[in-house]
């Protein structure tokens, strides 16, 4: 399984490959040598902006280029592939796979209209956030699609 750890300047694209359903840590902190233990310790490569951290000899870094989020998932995807049965299996808070719950448990904490509209429900064992498919799968597709994936 591919695990990834980004640097503070990549907070969106980290958002975006827990969506896409990869095991990714938002590192906000200054420690580069936390940064590079955490790497190794937890077998998690590395992807930064930061051009002096990406010359560090070690662990796996990958220095992402571009400086929009279109541009920096089209590098990571064309380096490493969807597993499109992983897509949207993490929260996106807190990195956790998420765990299937029945439909009567999220009754109130749903707008009504998706609980009449939908029967598959997902929750976070961390911050207790429900979700579900929603209008952001089609747009996942769609961005997908217009960088080329």
């Amino acid at each position: 399984m591919i695990k990834f750890i980004l640097t503070k300047e990549l907070g969106r694209l980290a958002k975006w490959l827990r969506i896409l359903g990869f095991d990714t840590i938002y590192f906000k902190e200054e420690n580069k040598g936390l940064l590079l233990l955490t790497s190794l310790r937890e077998e998690r490569i590395i992807l930064t902006r930061n051009q002096r951290l990406a010359k560090i000899r070690g662990p796996r870094i990958i220095n992402i280029k571009s400086d929009n989020l279109k541009g920096q998932l089209r590098e990571v995807l064309e380096l490493f592939k969807i597993d499109e049965e992983k897509m949207f299996s993490r929260c996106v808070i807190c990195n956790l796979e998420l765990d299937h719950i029945e439909k009567e448990k999220v009754k109130g904490k749903v707008p009504e209209y998706v609980f009449q509209t939908q029967n598959n429900f997902y929750t976070c064992k961390s911050c207790g956030r429900t979700y579900w498919q929603g209008t952001h799968w089609g747009n996942v597709t769609k961005i997908l699609e217009e960088i080329g994936i």
